[in-house]
């Protein structure tokens, strides 16, 4: 089969089925609604990704959040975690804005593309290990679709996990041959002449941000450490 365009994975995304467990739980939420989002229509789909088609870094999260992206349809828009990123990748220049808030609040990416192992918003942020394979072909579609990537930023352990596996698909020798999640850890990725570098961070979920496991400063660490990647 032809790799698809990103345009054509994007239609793919939000008419995917394959978790009916997934589209009742996302329907439901953007029926019953937050109280402060009351007034606001909810996305309520699978949620595309998101960013540069010639991007050199992909960032690759865990799944969109019940009252973010399931409400927004962009990854890591109008929740906390979102107002964690978007500032840390305008300030390494690859958003235009430090905001994010809605799909058409013109934010824009340059040089990056933000997508997730998990397409649905999963109860309690936790998706199961059946929902992560169902999704996974979305993800190894997107990766052919970016033949320019040089740079993996992996948010979270489940994040780092998918990208281990979207590579070894496409026959990606590792060093080392085993990486192990932590905040900051790395791995290259060979195959043949093209070179790939996977950089972990802790996903900036409230939890992580709150309690000080990840701050600002880690953060933008690990976005300076790929924009090095690419000179």
């Amino acid at each position: 089969m032809a790799d698809l365009t990103l345009a054509a994975i994007e239609r793919r995304v939000v008419a995917c089925r394959r978790c009916p467990e997934l589209r009742a739980y996302c329907a439901g939420v953007a029926r019953e609604k937050r109280r402060a989002f009351a007034e606001q229509t909810y996305w309520g789909k699978p949620v595309p990704a998101f960013g540069d088609e010639r991007a050199r870094v992909m960032i690759v999260g865990l799944a969109p959040g019940a009252h973010g992206s399931n409400r927004t349809g962009r990854p890591f828009t109008g929740d906390a975690s979102g107002d964690f990123l978007y500032p840390a990748l305008h300030r390494a220049g690859f958003a235009t804005k430090a905001r994010a808030t809605h799909r058409g609040d013109g934010v824009r990416l340059r040089g990056a593309f933000i997508t997730a192992a998990v397409r649905c918003a999963p109860p309690k942020n936790k998706p199961t290990t059946q929902e992560l394979r169902r999704c996974f072909s979305h993800l190894l579609a997107e990766f052919d679709a970016l033949p320019r990537v040089r740079a993996i930023v992996a948010l979270g352990s489940i994040g780092f996990n998918a990208s281990l596996k979207m590579l070894r698909e496409r026959s990606f020798v590792l060093e080392p041959d085993r990486p192990r999640f932590a905040h900051g850890s790395a791995a290259i990725a060979r195959n043949g002449a093209r070179e790939i570098h996977i950089i972990a961070s802790y996903h900036p979920s409230r939890q992580n941000t709150n309690t000080g496991k990840l701050t600002v400063r880690m953060f933008d660490a690990i976005f300076s450490r790929a924009r090095a990647l690419l000179r």
